[in-house]
């Protein structure tokens, strides 16, 4: 049972729906079957949800919140157009955040525990996961684990922040094997250095593995909207 037929079938009160419905429309943008620049009414959604139109503003006022989609110049709404400067402004952000943050856990005393991540990113080729949901996952944790080792709440809460808008591209990076190969590579080096306090070193690794990331983005992200536009036209 689709978590839309199950909406239908139970009755749950409005936040938890709202819920429901963010969630379910937040996951169609993140797999582009909602489109940059498409628009959509909140009756389109009450009617796929199987709910009442509150539940679909309240979701909808929040991912208009979190910059995903906009309000439409007449009525409904407009899921934002892809702007890869401020995609790329972020990801600059999140550099100088990271940078710091590696900085501070290899001059803290004692070095913060970070057994966790030694258990996912420093294993022999075979303990790795090939599941490209998981090591996404995995790739977040790993950043965020550096800003919370850091010991600056403030920089993990902004780092937090800028981690769930871009998401929606950065996610693309574990799309292929090569990508995540490459990723438990790098995360395994940068990882050793922190380990051994070389800050310097860290440091660097980081920040190409981060340009490489953007940059990869960038090329999956251009392909992929245009294989589901073609995708599009051709069922038209």
């Amino acid at each position: 049972m689709t978590t839309r037929e199950t909406v239908r079938k139970t009755a749950y009160p409005n936040d938890h729906l709202a819920r429901i419905v963010y969630d379910g429309v937040k996951e169609d943008l993140f797999e582009f079957r909602l489109m940059p620049g498409e628009r959509f009414s909140e009756n389109d959604l009450a009617t796929q949800f199987h709910v009442s139109r509150t539940p679909v503003r309240e979701a909808l006022y929040r991912l208009g919140q979190e910059g995903y989609i906009e309000v439409a110049a007449k009525s409904g709404w407009t899921v934002r157009p892809f702007d890869f400067e401020y995609f790329e402004n972020l990801y600059d952000v999140r550099i100088v955040l990271e940078l710091a943050a590696v900085r501070r856990v290899c001059e803290r005393v004692p070095m913060p525990a970070l057994d966790e991540l030694r258990e996912i990113w420093l294993v022999p080729p075979e303990g790795r996961s090939t599941d490209s949901v998981k090591v996404a996952q995995f790739d977040e944790s790993f950043h965020a684990a550096l800003l919370d080792a850091s010991g600056n709440a403030e920089m993990a809460r902004m780092h937090r922040e800028l981690t769930e808008r871009i998401r929606i591209i950065r996610r693309l990076d574990f799309t292929s094997q090569e990508r995540i190969r490459t990723t438990y590579a790098e995360h395994a080096q940068i990882l050793r250095k922190i380990l051994r306090r070389k800050a310097d070193d860290a440091a660097l690794l980081l920040r190409t593995h981060i340009e490489t990331s953007k940059a990869e983005v960038r090329k999956i992200t251009l392909h992929r909207l245009h294989t589901m536009r073609t995708r599009s036209a051709g069922l038209r």
